[in-house]
């Protein structure tokens, strides 16, 4: 006698994929970050689109993996998790709450730019420790491509930035 799953719903999925935390931001989930574009089902079969940060960041099989795995956790038979890279990520898809918790995490969150390409080349970066924007860039790369360092001239303490994208 052959046990069928019952079909899984998108909702289901979202649900499960907000648990899937970024892997070099432990704070926010994939979805938060924006990086799970759509989710779609077909009785047993998922497939889960995603926009990566950079097309060249290191995470980006780990990311598949957690993915894949997370949706298989909930029954699914077949997994296919596509990377795409057009429309290019944007940091304005990044959730409120996800900004909130990268600012508890030492991590001062991008502005919102909309497109506006000064505000994109020239962000106004507020210190996620004490909230003074009289900060100094000390680097335009950080410890990942998608992160800048910055000094903070009233607290005296170093920070990155997740760059406005």
């Amino acid at each position: 006698m052959s046990t069928q799953t019952p079909h899984l719903t998108e909702e289901q999925i979202w649900n499960a994929l907000r648990q899937v935390m970024d892997p070099e931001i432990p704070v926010v989930s994939l979805v938060e970050l924006g990086v799970v574009r759509s989710v779609e089902t077909d009785g047993q079969r998922v497939t889960v689109t995603m926009t990566p940060t950079f097309s060249g960041c290191p995470a980006l099989i780990v990311m598949q993996q957690l993915v894949a795995d997370k949706v298989k956790e909930l029954g699914a038979a077949e997994v296919d998790v596509k990377m795409v890279l057009d429309p290019p990520w944007s940091s304005d898809w990044i959730t409120p709450e996800a900004r909130e918790k990268l600012r508890a995490f030492g991590l001062a969150p991008p502005p919102v730019h909309g497109g506006d390409l000064q505000i994109k080349l020239n962000p106004r970066v507020t210190c996620p420790r004490c909230g003074s924007d009289n900060v100094t860039i000390k680097n335009r790369f950080g410890s990942t491509l998608c992160r800048a360092i910055y000094y903070c001239n009233d607290c005296q303490d170093a920070f990155e930035q997740f760059k406005p994208l």
